[in-house]
């Protein structure tokens, strides 16, 4: 970082070599190295400074000194007085930086109420989120909006935190003043009205603003549908949280962060090709944006778009290789390759960001894949904690599924469903775990057919009723209810299933058309690699379950032969 040359030199010409001034420039400097221990050293000693030095002695030297005004940031620096707040708040982003977070919260709690910047609050509020003291955390948050109501993190964080949406919306001003502008800050609201001057600080301690706010009583009307949505999501009503967006989205169809929270929304709920959709537009309108891209990387996967996926981390890796999102996105393009080193990324992830929700999901799942539902407990609950939503309880279903602790999965779906009164997903969840009990088959087709009237296209939950049939030898029923799905789903386990299905009634013509169908749509398909492997040795009359000859084990019978004829 540079600090001002000017004002060292004037620094320097007045003898002031161990000036409070001179130690927080260069723990500004040591800031901007990113040696935070060094700085918060640098910035204690300036803070001692100003206690042992008389004042009168320091106000003789400041008057020589030219004045200029002073931000909070490590980055701007001057040589007037050194507000010991900003210096405070300076030590407490250094501890954030280490994350040694009880540190940060101790000093900033030595900054007066009254003293704090908006930026203060925001950062103060964060870091009582992460103590999970709720209570200071909302009343922090609140103080933020009570200056600037823009600030869409502070938004977000009340609604996760439980605020209703009235409760929002009484802090934000009410009467315009003369100007038409809220009294806050003389902030200008038609700048950000502009998609390319949205920014985004994913984890920074940085204000959030939006640019979908407007003076005259339609943009009061869309700031209201905002905090709405958010209390939605937050409440996992994520079918009125996608309504309320969709009304932002026809006024500001170009708004990227409302598009990137409609994809995330829409890719946790099973709305594939719209998530697909509304991440690719989002990335037209700003191709350098991160945020929630490990959510879209983790659809490509799902999707089974290798080719996308590769795009999107070489694209990430190009424009901030430290961002958790990035380890995140790595991690899904090496699950496939090696589980072991997708790990290493998304444990990098984690050490970059320990509350990266989407770090913890993609943990569970490598843990599960790799046969260790132990571990994936501790992550999916870690998620849960965070912010609870549909995969964390999916997580945590198929955890104690594997562990054969069904009252605690039992426990868990119904969690989800209660959480979740309309999701057809948690109704689903429910039926997965009287499915894997012999005597719950009868509930489990209760609760899967309850999904489907819900939620008519929700495949997932007709190809779980469909194995049901086939278990119970209702496979003309399973058919039946498959094929309903095949005009609207180009969707390989749908073709397996089918397969499948077929395959053991003895159709295995139409059982290999189905394979083969499958393995157009994801030519990565083990599951289907491995069905029409066994198809094509029962079409040729061979035993498909018959154990195959070794060759191995041929060869080293043969050589044990030999050594036996030599020792003879």
């Amino acid at each position: 970082m540079d600090v001002p040359r000017d004002q060292i030199a004037s620094l320097l010409d007045l003898g002031l070599y161990d000036s409070a001034q001179m130690l927080v420039l260069l723990g500004d400097s040591l800031y901007g190295e990113k040696e935070h221990k060094r700085a918060i050293y640098m910035y204690k000693q300036a803070l001692n400074l100003c206690k042992i030095i008389p004042k009168q002695t320091m106000t003789s030297s400041r008057g020589s000194l030219s004045t200029s005004n002073r931000s909070s940031s490590p980055n701007s620096v001057n040589v007037s007085a050194i507000n010991e707040n900003e210096v405070k708040f300076k030590i407490t982003l250094c501890h954030s930086a280490l994350n040694d977070n009880r540190a940060a919260l101790v000093e900033m709690e030595g900054i007066p109420s009254k003293a704090r910047t908006l930026r203060m609050n925001l950062t103060l509020a964060k870091l009582y989120r992460y103590s999970r003291h709720s209570r200071a955390a909302i009343s922090c948050y609140k103080e933020c909006l009570r200056h600037c109501p823009y600030i869409l993190e502070a938004i977000t964080a009340l609604a996760e935190l439980g605020v209703a949406a009235k409760d929002i919306l009484t802090l934000f001003p009410q009467t315009p003043s003369r100007s038409g502008r809220p009294p806050f800050d003389n902030f200008d609201s038609s700048r950000w009205l502009q998609p390319q001057n949205w920014r985004f600080t994913s984890g920074a301690h940085e204000p959030v603003f939006s640019n979908f706010q407007l003076t005259c009583g339609c943009g009061k009307e869309r700031e209201n549908r905002f905090v709405e949505a958010q209390c939605c999501i937050a409440s996992n009503d994520y079918k009125g949280g996608l309504e309320l967006f969709a009304e932002i989205l026809q006024r500001f169809p170009s708004n990227v962060h409302i598009l990137l929270e409609v994809a995330k929304v829409e890719a946790i709920i099973g709305k594939n090709d719209e998530a697909m959709m509304n991440f690719e537009k989002a990335r037209s309108y700003d191709p350098y944006v991160i945020d929630y891209m490990d959510e879209y990387a983790m659809l490509l996967k799902t999707c089974s778009d290798s080719s996308k996926l590769n795009r999107l981390v070489h694209d990430l890796l190009s424009i901030d290789p430290t961002r958790p999102e990035v380890c995140v996105a790595l991690s899904v393009l090496w699950e496939r390759k090696d589980e072991r080193r997708a790990m290493a990324y998304v444990d990098k992830c984690l050490r970059i960001d320990d509350r990266h929700i989407a770090g913890h999901i993609m943990k569970g799942n490598l843990f599960l894949s790799l046969g260790r539902p132990d571990n994936a407990l501790a992550s999916f609950r870690a998620a849960q904690e965070l912010r609870p939503d549909l995969r964390s309880y999916q997580g945590l279903v198929r955890s104690y599924l594997s562990l054969a602790k069904t009252k605690e999965a039992l426990h868990s779906a119904r969690e989800a469903m209660k959480a979740m009164p309309q999701s057809a997903k948690a109704l689903k969840l429910v039926g997965d775990v009287h499915a894997s009990i012999t005597t719950g088959r009868e509930k489990a087709k209760k609760f899967y057919e309850s999904a489907l009237r819900l939620e008519p296209g929700f495949l997932g939950a007709a190809l779980a009723l469909a194995e049901l049939h086939v278990v119970e030898g209702r496979n003309g029923e399973a058919v039946t209810l498959l094929e309903r799905y095949l005009k609207d789903w180009a969707d390989d386990s749908l073709h397996i299933k089918l397969a499948q299905v077929f395959a053991a009634t003895n159709m295995l013509q139409e059982a290999l058309s189905h394979f083969q169908a499958a393995m157009r749509i994801n030519p990565q398909n083990e599951t289907a690699k491995k069905g029409l492997e066994r198809l094509e040795k029962q079409m040729k009359g061979v035993d498909p379950d018959a154990p195959e000859e070794d060759e191995d084990n041929e060869v080293e019978d043969a050589e044990g032969e030999q050594e036996e004829a030599e020792l003879l």
